[in-house]
């Protein structure tokens, strides 16, 4: 009987265990063995975010010979009409905006990126948000269903200082349709 037992608990284990590719990587239940890898840089067409009249490039005002002032302080010669409302007990201007390039932005491990790629900054807190932008399901984008695909960035929608949106007033009932046919 435990002769008949094991060989039949072996029978069993044997086929789960043999799923795998030659290098012994497990390529059964779940996986999409056919499936490409994403690409390490993948390219996302943006149009380019809505800034203010005047405000960029940063640098035409923040000269590069000047020392940064890196203090967390509120702004008195410029800037004043932000009001940072995200997450402001923990975040300030330069958590997101780069000190040493300021036309840039820069990630929590310091990679400095572009305006245009300002998803992946929002996208290190917000990485729900970002998951159902790039799937199409959070924001929203033009373009081909299996193929080219432009998005717009969170900022097209969401005020970077402050993105929560404002509560909206509802607007009344639409009016009845006289006569109506009944």
């Amino acid at each position: 009987m435990r002769t008949l037992t094991a060989l039949a608990l072996a029978w069993t284990i044997t086929p789960i265990a043999s799923c795998g590719d030659a290098q012994g990587h497990e390529t059964g239940w779940g996986t999409a063995t056919g499936a490409a890898a994403a690409p390490a840089h993948e390219e996302i067409e943006v149009p380019p975010p809505p800034f203010s009249e005047g405000i960029f490039p940063c640098s035409d005002c923040h000269d590069p010979t000047l020392p940064v002032n890196t203090k967390r302080r509120q702004l008195k010669l410029a800037h004043q009409e932000i009001d940072l409302q995200h997450d402001a007990e923990h975040r300030w201007c330069l958590d997101c905006h780069s000190a040493s390039e300021r036309d840039r932005l820069h990630l929590a491990g310091g990679e400095l990126i572009e305006f245009t790629e300002s998803y992946k900054l929002c996208g290190q807190c917000h990485g729900d948000k970002y998951r159902d932008w790039r799937a199409g399901v959070h924001g929203r984008r033009s373009g081909n269903w299996d193929g080219h695909k432009t998005y717009l960035l969170c900022v097209n929608c969401h005020n970077a200082h402050s993105p929560a949106f404002k509560p909206l007033r509802p607007l009344p009932p639409p009016a009845r349709p006289e006569g109506g046919g009944q």
